[in-house]
């Protein structure tokens, strides 16, 4: 037993689980060896103590009624929600058996594992399950749901996951928040950014809705869905024409720089307005202050690279920086992800050279409903964990169907009987990140984190690397990769020759410091990773990929005559589907609603309050109206993914399309049209 759990009363340090870029530095406070309250730990060099309501009322989480205690076998009809107590020796044996059957008549490519990072913890997401679902030759799962398109965006114009040091943001005189809600999504950014503006820093938001941040800002600018490549070379038109750019650092630390100059003439502020829906005036001004003001920080934001053309998107606005040279400023530059600095050995950790056969399929995740329908050939079982695909796929009205199948063998493993659970056969009870080993790597700050239990094991609850030891073990795999313990793991991950910024970092000086900075100093004047070294204005990988080089805007897909476009968002209660089945977190909520513009409410007889029915080919589902200037005409913004309740149609992913996006084949949650229409009373 850990000391820390040992201990039945005392505070313990530890860390943040979410998939949050934060990733806070927390203190738990234990009595008997129950958690009573969840701290921010103020020693921590960014978070500084602050922690969101979601970590804060983590303990009631942990400790909710309907929190799985022991494995469960289905005894009714898939999605009916009756099960019966089992052991985990007939949990185990039950998997292992049906996968050997399946193996032998099918093939290993006929199982799936499907999950993501419902657990930001390294072992947990991509540790011993990968060794194992390598080992087994089962088919591989595209993980592509969230960052894909803009990280592969990012990539042809930065050479990776590198931004500015959040730290340094303190000197940042500009911040431009573009399709971030940061206040409910990046909390201690906007805490930066609003100390920096004690010191005279603006604050500009660029979004489709006025949220939180937007709220916040001193000046919201409203943007049509899926434009913001549009602006972002309309701003480049005006910096070329006004001679705003910086020309020493484009010739020095560019490529492309002349081709595009001429290339953004086209953008003038006018057709931009158009397309955007920004006044052309404020085009200008936008521009002229981007210009004209250093340091200046944009802070990328991971809805808008949830557009069919979002990899184009953020590779646009990643080119901004480089036009006034602000990679040269402190607390000047752009953040989209750090993950770059933080990169461990992932193929130690997820052993790839355990899959014997390299050509074996892959199965995009953001396609699961329509591959559960129709794969060929059909995939027979399928291992749910760190996700619940039934609420956060698109078109889940066709995950709905897939998972309805009754040969399809499903097992999940999870804290709750989630809705993908709900037609599971063998339901297996996860234990939590307080419970576990496990290390953290930030993908917006510079720190690494290590985190030791702090609990014991809720129930019979187990983590990922245990069950799939357990399992290793039952389908007769007896290599040493399934043997090696957390902390032999966790060394295999830090000893990457390949990073200079991770250097002689162990798990033994993880364990002692709880937090470690990457060795990290500013890209410029250095080289990058991209072909040229340098900035990439005009890209020939880009080229050769089949893509425009230079950066464009490309519409977005027409997919039908319906008038709205449809923006499910994040909520500031809710990560993805995690606490939508808790209370505390509910009651915070209150309600979903759909933002609509006025005069498009009044067009359609809404009201303030009223029941809607939004709809397409996909679905409906019937949310509140909040009418006001929210939202630009012609769109439609909800928030959170809200769980399924009996006599209640509020699960917004039947409506978004299950296309893949221009790069990184990701999610288009924000692309889909939607009609409108009030709900009438029976």
């Amino acid at each position: 037993m850990h000391p820390y759990v040992e201990k039945k009363d005392g505070v313990f340090p530890s860390v943040c689980s979410l998939d949050c870029p934060d990733q806070c530095g927390l203190l738990v406070h234990k009595k008997n060896g129950r958690i009573t309250k969840i701290d921010g730990d103020p020693e921590h060099p960014v978070t500084k103590g602050s922690i969101c309501n979601k970590v804060r009322h983590m303990a009631e989480r942990i400790y909710d009624v309907k929190r799985l205690e022991y494995p469960l076998k289905r005894t009714g009809k898939k999605g009916e929600n009756q099960f019966e107590r089992i052991s985990w020796e007939e949990a185990l044996n039950t998997i292992s058996s049906k996968w050997k059957s399946l193996i032998e008549k099918d093939g290993p490519e006929s199982i799936l594992p499907y999950s993501f990072y419902g657990n930001m913890g390294n072992l947990s997401a991509e540790g011993m399950d990968r060794r194992f679902f390598n080992r087994l030759g089962a088919s591989r799962l595209d993980r592509t749901i969230c960052q894909a398109a803009g990280s592969e965006g990012y990539k042809y114009t930065m050479g990776g996951s590198f931004g500015i040091d959040p730290e340094d943001t303190i000197h940042t005189k500009l911040f431009i928040f573009w399709g971030i809600n940061a206040v409910s999504t990046n909390m201690h950014q906007m805490t930066i950014a609003q100390k920096a503006r004690k010191q005279g820093a603006k604050i500009v938001v660029i979004d489709v809705h006025k949220n939180q941040t937007g709220r916040m800002a001193d000046w919201f600018i409203p943007i049509l869905p899926g434009t913001d490549s549009a602006l972002a070379l309309g701003i480049m038109h005006i910096l070329f024409k006004e001679e705003l750019t910086d020309e020493g650092f484009l010739k020095e630390y560019t490529s492309g720089f002349e081709e595009l100059r001429e290339h953004v003439k086209q953008y003038d502020p006018h057709t931009v307005s158009e397309l955007t829906g920004v006044p052309a005036e404020d085009i200008v001004k936008l521009a002229k202050m981007y210009g004209e003001t250093s340091p200046s920080c944009i802070r990328i934001g991971n809805g808008l690279q949830h557009h069919d053309n979002g990899g184009m998107c953020i590779r646009t606005i990643a080119c901004l920086p480089a036009l006034t040279g602000q990679w040269m400023h402190k607390g000047g530059g752009a953040i989209k992800g750090n993950s770059g600095f933080l990169a461990f050995n992932t193929n130690a950790l997820q052993r790839p050279d355990l899959l014997r056969k390299k050509q074996t399929r892959t199965i995009n995740m953001n396609l699961i409903g329509e591959e559960l329908l129709s794969a060929d050939p059909p995939i027979q079982s399928m291992f749910v964990y760190g996700s619940n695909p039934a609420v956060v796929a698109p078109e889940s009205g066709k995950v709905k169907k897939g998972l309805m199948r009754e040969d399809l063998f499903l097992v999940v493993h999870d804290l709750f009987l989630t809705e993908t659970a709900a037609y599971a056969d063998i339901v297996l009870p996860a234990s939590s990140a307080f419970e576990n080993t496990d290390f953290y790597t930030s993908y917006w700050h510079h720190y690494i984190h290590m985190q030791e239990p702090v609990i014991e094991k809720f129930g019979e609850s187990k983590s990922n690397a245990e069950v799939f030891r357990l399992l290793a073990e039952k389908m007769g795999f007896t290599e040493q990769a399934f043997k090696d313990t957390d902390a032999e793991m966790i060394n295999q991950a830090l000893n990457n020759t390949h990073n200079p910024y991770l250097v002689n970092v162990t798990f033994d000086e993880l364990a002692e410091k709880k937090w470690i900075k990457a060795s990290v100093k500013p890209l410029f004047p250095g080289k990058l990773n991209t072909p040229s070294r340098k900035i990439e204005l005009y890209s020939g990988a880009m080229e050769k990929a089949g893509y425009q080089p230079l950066p464009v805007y490309t519409p977005l897909v027409k997919e039908s005559e319906l008038p709205f476009l449809f923006v499910p968002g994040p909520n500031h209660n809710y990560l993805n589907s995690t606490f939508s089945n808790n209370q505390k977190h509910v009651s915070l909520e209150k309600t979903p609603l759909v933002h609509i513009n006025k005069k498009d409410a009044e067009e359609a007889g809404l009201s303030d309050g009223d029941t809607a029915i939004i709809w397409n080919g996909r679905g409906e589902c019937e949310l509140t109206v909040a009418a006001g200037e929210n939202v630009l005409p012609g769109v439609l913004v909800t928030q959170g993914l809200w769980a399924e309740e009996p006599g209640k149609k509020q699960l917004v992913n039947v409506l978004t399309p299950d296309r893949l996006s221009d790069m990184g084949k990701g999610a288009v949650f924000f692309s889909g049209r939607v009609g409108i229409k009030k709900k009438e009373r029976p």
